[in-house]
């Protein structure tokens, strides 16, 4: 019923979604309908990327033991095991490299691209990941952070609650997911997602002048 309830309810917008958002560590055992969850992943993903190689690798831990492990990979905190799933947002830093024939194909079936914007892309991802060298890693992990913030305020959105999750051992992570022998495969971060059990207040923020500048630092935005 809970969950009918939150499809049938207008979502909120986006400047509401992003005041009201709190991280929640308490989460009810009330499952997310398939079709919420189908909701929430769709909006996760249309989060945008360097040149749309869509660089994440997104895990939706559900099962009780493969949560049971994750938690155990993530000092044993709990909202791991009360949520009824949490995102393991990972990135693939050599996404850039493998077949793009796929994405670079629906880019010309939708009309976002033309020829010549696919075939400047087949050139140029390839240099582009060359170039960044050690910094693949780096990158692909901001594509899969833009996707889990994608994720928070869709979830905030349509009634559901989150928390980031950045305590956590990115090896055993890793081994839970099925990625243990994959050097290419970083973990961005955790977002259990559920139903909170409780409310957080908003502890609120420091004023624009603390760290918010005008084209340098030391010269503050006053607003």
């Amino acid at each position: 019923m809970v969950q009918e309830l939150n499809l049938q309810t207008k979502p909120l917008d986006v400047p509401s979604a992003i005041i009201q958002r709190r991280s929640i560590k308490t989460f009810k055992p009330d499952p997310i309908s398939p079709e919420l969850l189908h909701q929430l992943v769709k909006l996760t993903v249309a989060a945008p990327s360097s040149y749309n190689i869509q660089d994440w690798r997104i895990v939706l831990v559900q099962d009780d033991a493969q949560k049971a492990a994750l938690a155990a990979a993530a000092w044993n905190q709990k909202q791991v095991v009360e949520a009824p799933v949490t995102f393991v947002f990972a990135a693939d830093a050599t996404a850039g490299e493998q077949d793009l024939t796929p994405i670079l194909n629906q880019g010309l079936e939708t009309g976002a691209w033309n020829q010549g914007t696919v075939n400047y892309f087949k050139t140029n991802i390839p240099q582009y990941q060359a170039g960044l060298g050690d910094k693949r890693r780096e990158y692909a992990i901001k594509d899969a952070m833009i996707a889990a913030t994608h994720l928070v305020l869709a979830a905030e959105s349509l009634g559901l609650s989150t928390c980031f999750m950045n305590g956590w051992i990115e090896e055993k992570v890793k081994e839970v997911i099925g990625a243990a022998d994959n050097r290419d495969i970083a973990i961005a971060v955790l977002v259990p997602v559920g139903y909170a059990a409780e409310p957080r207040r908003n502890p609120g923020r420091l004023p624009f002048s603390h760290n918010v500048f005008v084209d340098r630092l030391g010269n503050p935005y006053e607003g």
